[in-house]
C-alpha cells in the first residue's frame, strides 16, 4: 500500500491525534503529551499528567515506530457472494520508545503479525471530505526488513 504524498490536499479525519508530514520523507507522528513535572508521555493528549496529577504539560509528537505489544484479528461475517469468505483487520497495541501504548488498527494478514515485532506509523486515505480532499487515518504496520 504506497503512502499518500504531504500534501494540501489531503486533511486529517480528525484534528488533533497526528501530524501529516510536510516534507518528503518525514513520518506521519502521533501528537501527544509531555508531563513537564515529571517527564511522563501520554496519547491522546491530556491536560493533567495522570501519573503525578500536574496540570503543567505540553504538546509533543511522539516517535513513529513502536513495537507491537498485543494484537488480535476481527472477523466480520460477508454478505452476498462473499458469506463464506468473511473480511477481516488486525487490532494491536503498540508500545512507543516515549512510554505511551497505542490501540491502532494493523495493517496486514491475518497471521502476519506476532508480539514483540517492529511497527510503524503510517497514514491512509478514508475517504473524502467535501472539498474533494483524501481525508487520512493512522495505522500501524510491520517494518519492512
Amino acid at each position: 500500500m504506497s503512502e499518500p504524498a504531504p500534501t494540501d490536499a489531503a486533511v486529517a479525519l480528525e484534528e488533533g491525534y497526528f501530524h501529516i508530514p510536510t516534507a518528503a520523507g518525514e513520518p506521519p507522528r502521533l501528537i501527544g503529551t509531555r508531563c513537564n513535572a515529571c517527564g511522563e508521555h501520554f496519547y491522546p493528549r491530556r491536560e493533567t499528567c495522570a501519573k503525578c496529577l500536574s496540570e503543567d504539560t505540553a504538546e509533543t509528537l511522539l516517535s513513529a515506530r513502536g513495537t507491537l505489544y498485543t494484537h488480535t484479528f476481527l472477523v466480520a461475517p460477508g454478505f452476498g457472494d462473499n458469506q463464506s469468505k468473511g473480511d477481516g483487520y488486525g487490532v494491536g497495541q503498540i508500545d512507543l520508545p516515549e512510554g505511551p501504548r497505542v490501540q491502532a488498527l494493523l495493517l496486514g494478514e491475518r497471521g502476519s503479525f506476532r508480539i514483540g515485532m517492529p511497527m510503524e506509523m503510517v497514514l491512509v486515505p478514508t475517504g473524502k471530505d467535501k472539498q474533494g480532499r483524501d481525508l487520512l487515518m493512522y495505522r500501524f504496520r510491520a517494518v519492512e526488513g
